[in-house]
C-alpha cells in the first residue's frame, strides 16, 4: 500500500485551528497543484458534528473561492477535524489561512438562503445540514484564532 502523508503525521504535536502545506505535486508538463490541511479542530479531542461540517462544506465550497485563484477541491476529513483543500499553483500558508478567516466569517453572517445545495436535486444527503451547528464551530474556531503553522501559534489577522 502507497504511503499517505497524513497518516505519518504526529496528530497529537499540532496545534489547531491551523493551515499546514501537506505537498506541492508537479505534473508532467509543469503544472503545480498543492494540498493544504485545514485543521479547524485539534485531533483526537473534538470533531464537528456531520450536520454542520456539511453545512461549513457547502459554504467554504464558495467562499474560499472567492478569496483564493485556482481552487480545484475543498472536502473533509472523515474525521471531521477539518478540510483538504486543493489547489493549482502554490500559495503560502499565511494567504490560505487569511482565506478561510474570511471564509468562516461569511459562514457566521450567513443566513440559511445563504447556502448552496441544501436540497434533493443538488446535494447527496441534503437532509444533513445544520447552519446553527456551523455557525457555532466557526465562532469557536475563529475566537480560537487561524494559525498558518501548525506546530506554532502563529496566528493570522
Amino acid at each position: 500500500m502507497a504511503k499517505v502523508e497524513s497518516f505519518t503525521l504526529d496528530h497529537t504535536a499540532v496545534k489547531a485551528p491551523y493551515v499546514r502545506l501537506i505537498t506541492v505535486e508537479t505534473g508532467p508538463q509543469g503544472d503545480k497543484i498543492s494540498n493544504y490541511d485545514l485543521r479547524l479542530v485539534q485531533p483526537n479531542e473534538n470533531a464537528i458534528p456531520t450536520g454542520g461540517l456539511h453545512t461549513i462544506e457547502h459554504m467554504l465550497a464558495g467562499y474560499i473561492r472567492d478569496q483564493l485563484p485556482g481552487v480545484i477541491d475543498c472536502s473533509p476529513f472523515g474525521c471531521r477535524t477539518g478540510f483538504h483543500l486543493i489547489v493549482w499553483g502554490e500559495h503560502d500558508t499565511q494567504t490560505v489561512a487569511k482565506a478561510l478567516k474570511w471564509s468562516l466569517e461569511q459562514i457566521v453572517k450567513a443566513s440559511w438562503e445563504d447556502v448552496p445545495a441544501t436540497d434533493i436535486k443538488s446535494c447527496g444527503n441534503y437532509r444533513d445540514h445544520s447552519l446553527f451547528s456551523a455557525q457555532e464551530w466557526c465562532k469557536k474556531i475563529l475566537a480560537e484564532g487561524i494559525s498558518s503553522d501548525p506546530f506554532e501559534r502563529r496566528v493570522v489577522e
